[in-house]
């Protein structure tokens, strides 16, 4: 019985076909359309990722996400660091400016000023060069993907010079920072040198990033720092979820890619429902043999669903390879770094895929369980 459901779906090449790349193109695009949405949320949480030695940040009250700063005063620092639980508090600024090549082109760039003394928030992956050398004058450090966005088609190397705010910068390291949402370049240097590049008035200090003490629960020194200081502090993965909330709350991103994954599953199941229809009915009179001699109506469902799960599985198969492969070699390019396809999306998937077919199953049943073993006779 099992080898006769095979052989009857195997018979029409081009219906099988049509069947398999109908469940593999909407799993292609489910799997693709959401691993780019997730990379995109994740991006707006990339400074904070960045520097993972901070588990408190500090701003102003009205600060909603890490793209609109209220500058706090200087003496902000000072109250913080006098909260009991913190054992450490830094200034951290953070800022767009214009970049101006050597060539004359004109790049939007994030610049990230850390502390001068431990030089905290910088990324921990260093290409080439050393971060000791941020204390020089003039100096920054450069992230790999934003160096080949200034620096078109040359190698990375050190000393290279460019402007920015129309101030003279030099490149003395080049580091591995998380990719950006608003920007593919970042600059990093001194917060003092920071300051020099930008001029946003009497405040200037963007953010407090704070250390608790072992043994104090990072939710319980944010809440006193607030309680003391009158200013928002969160936890580093608070204010992650923070901004990437911001990004799904006022931008269109999640529509958009929304709509594309609910037209992925439609066309899905309006394909794969309509081609396994006629496939059955094609087929109508095989099963009506079957239930002639005696087969009952349980075991022909058994064998359309066999069929079902054969092109459910090889379908779902090519279409997860195929986001899969997107991804590996979409990954490669400065314009998709940090994109991936999380376990759960192809797990998801999959149980999407299993849905669209037994929605199928069910729509080509419907004559099949009512076929007359008679037509067999007639002709």
């Amino acid at each position: 019985m099992w080898l006769i459901a095979l052989k009857m779906l195997l018979h029409d090449r081009a219906k099988y076909l049509g069947l398999v790349v109908g469940v593999a193109f909407s799993t292609l695009l489910i799997n693709q359309q959401v691993g780019i949405f997730l990379g995109l949320l994740a991006r707006a949480g990339a400074v904070i990722e960045d520097v993972p030695q901070a588990d408190i940040w500090v701003m102003d009250p009205g600060v909603k996400n890490l793209d609109t700063v209220f500058p706090l005063r200087d003496t902000e620092l000072g109250r913080v660091r006098g909260v009991p639980g913190v054992a450490w508090a830094i200034p951290f600024f953070k800022s767009n400016v214009t970049v101006r090549t050597g060539s004359g082109e004109l790049e939007s760039a994030i610049l990230i000023g850390v502390d001068d003394a431990s030089l905290i928030g910088t990324p921990t992956e260093v290409v080439l060069g050393s971060l000791e050398e941020l204390r020089r004058p003039d100096a920054v450090a450069v992230g790999r993907d934003g160096f080949g966005k200034v620096w078109r088609g040359e190698t990375i190397q050190l000393g290279k010079t460019v402007e920015l705010n129309d101030r003279r910068a030099v490149v003395v390291a080049v580091v591995k920072d998380s990719p950006k949402f608003t920007s593919a370049i970042t600059f990093f240097s001194r917060y003092s040198q920071a300051l020099q590049y930008t001029n946003n008035g009497r405040n200037q200090m963007s953010f407090v990033l704070a250390r608790s003490m072992p043994g104090y629960d990072p939710d319980d020194v944010a809440l006193s720092i607030r309680e003391r200081t009158g200013l928002l502090a969160l936890t580093s993965e608070q204010f992650r979820k923070k901004s990437i909330q911001y990004v799904v709350d006022n931008t269109g991103i999640p529509i958009s890619f929304g709509t594309v994954v609910a037209l992925g599953v439609l066309v899905g199941i309006c394909v794969v429902a309509l081609m396994f229809n006629l496939f059955v009915l094609e087929n109508l009179r095989h099963f009506a043999v079957l239930k002639a001699i005696g087969l009952r109506n349980s075991k022909l469902v058994a064998m359309v669903f066999l069929q079902a799960i054969v092109v459910g599985f090889t379908g779902f198969s090519l279409g997860l390879c195929g986001a899969a492969a997107f991804f590996e070699f979409a990954g490669r390019s400065p314009n998709f770094a940090g994109f991936y396809l999380p376990w759960w999306i192809g797990a998801a998937s999959g149980g999407v895929a299993a849905v669209i077919i037994l929605i199928s199953s069910i729509f080509a049943l419907r004559r099949l369980l009512f076929v007359d073993p008679a037509i067999v006779f007639r002709g």
